[in-house]
């Protein structure tokens, strides 16, 4: 395959037979900086997961200075659009010749980002996508498990779907209902995998006793929710699930709420990981609930700063006047994670000494430790997914009209503390 590793593997190999200049120096040898490529959705419907970006990379460069490490973020914006992700994906990798590729926020990104890295030898940190669709997502079929493949320079950290599934349930499990719960699964990378019917939510729910109704894949940015709240309706659901972009739970919510119907709970992927989101919705925001990945109450501290959970989101809310967010902690700790490995690498420039450098971390981070050590995971991802804790949370209005995110249910992560029990919608 010839790509870019090809290119300077041949063009070293001739300078080298020309008895020009011999080898090429390793970078840190030269002193020249370290190039970190870094995508995520900056702008477009998933912008919300990019928003701490700026603070965050400030904050990494600084530290790593600090340090005695000379590194230089390139940054893209992937437009929320996986075209857009791949294509400057690869402006990174050829134009910018970047040493390792940091991206973030939902498979939409980082799949065809770390797809790319993947073909063109260039070692990848992801996260911010359960594992489940990052890995199979990436497989040349999906659909068939023993054709899949383990890749040699992409690593992902996150949580995986059997996590949001424990999380969701135990909440659910502290109120009393029906058991009935209507699924909302749009027709994308996440959506198709929490709806799936071998590693999704409807294997698993019917297990423990509920009653699913899934009324299909919609299209994300769809504006009229009244089949779906119809079919709730008629199955006289109680526990509403999902995985939906920001704007396409508003437009749910709101419908919801028009039409008559309010199920005792809502427990939303990615949507309402956001506090704008949720305040939008105004008194409507009270009690929906959903995953918690990272926040101050989270008993870590960076290895890159030296700063608790709390001193970071405090941090941020300071510089911008904005409510803390949880890819604060994720994207931070991606940063965490390049410094560190390239503070052990000896040299920047050899990507498979990079990967194989990633592969041995063990690295106590703003999100809980983080290794490659295949704890929680099966043999088929074991290699490139390392698992972080989760936890369950429920939005709070306070009396200004802000609100609190309370953790609620912390069996799968004890050592995180709680702040109070699950409430119903009402």
């Amino acid at each position: 395959m010839w790509n870019r590793r090809t290119f300077l593997k041949n063009s070293v190999a001739a300078t080298a037979v020309a008895g020009t200049s011999g080898l090429v120096l390793p970078a840190r040898a030269q002193d020249m900086p370290i190039k970190l490529g870094y995508v995520s959705p900056q702008t477009g419907p998933l912008a919300s997961f990019a928003e701490a970006d700026s603070f965050i990379i400030a904050g990494a460069k600084a530290a790593a200075k600090a340090q005695g490490l000379n590194i230089e973020v390139i940054v893209k914006d992937s437009q929320s659009n996986p075209n857009r992700a791949a294509e400057v994906a690869r402006e990174l990798i050829i134009d910018d010749e970047i040493n390792l590729m940091l991206v973030a926020s939902t498979p939409e990104t980082t799949n065809p980002v770390a797809t790319t890295c993947e073909s063109e030898e260039v070692p990848c940190l992801s996260t911010i996508a359960p594992w489940q669709p990052w890995f199979i997502g990436q497989q040349g079929n999906p659909g068939d498990p023993a054709s899949w493949q383990s890749f040699n320079y992409a690593y992902h950290f996150f949580f995986g779907l059997e996590d949001v599934i424990s999380v969701f349930t135990n909440m659910w499990a502290q109120l009393e209902t029906n058991k009935k719960v209507g699924g909302l699964y749009p027709n994308d990378g996440d959506g198709n995998a929490w709806g799936d019917a071998n590693v999704g939510f409807p294997p698993v729910l019917e297990k423990q006793g509920y009653n699913l109704t899934d009324t299909g894949r919609y299209q994300n940015l769809t504006d009229d929710f009244s089949a779906q709240i119809n079919a709730f309706k008629a199955a006289n659901t109680e526990i509403i699930t999902g995985v939906m972009i920001p704007p396409d739970f508003t437009t749910f919510w709101t419908q919801a709420k028009q039409q008559g119907f309010t199920p005792k709970i809502a427990s939303i992927g990615k949507a309402i990981l956001f506090p704008q989101a949720v305040e939008a919705l105004g008194e409507a925001g009270n009690n929906l609930s959903s995953e918690v990945w990272w926040s101050p109450n989270h008993p870590f501290s960076s290895s890159l700063t030296g700063e608790t959970s709390a001193a970071l989101a405090a941090g941020f809310t300071q510089a911008t006047g904005r409510p803390w967010t949880q890819p604060i902690g994720f994207v931070h700790a991606l940063f965490e994670l390049a410094v560190d490995v390239m503070k052990r690498v000896d040299d920047p420039t050899d990507a498979d000494a990079v990967s194989e450098t990633i592969a041995a971390t063990q690295l106590n981070t703003i999100v809980g430790p983080i290794a490659w050590d295949d704890v929680g995971l099966p043999p088929f991802a074991a290699k490139n997914i390392a698992k972080t804790p989760l936890v369950g949370g429920q939005w709070r209005l306070k009396d200004d009209g802000a609100y609190d995110l309370v953790i609620t249910d912390n069996k799968t992560a004890p050592n995180i503390p709680t702040g109070g029990k699950m409430q119903p919608i009402t």
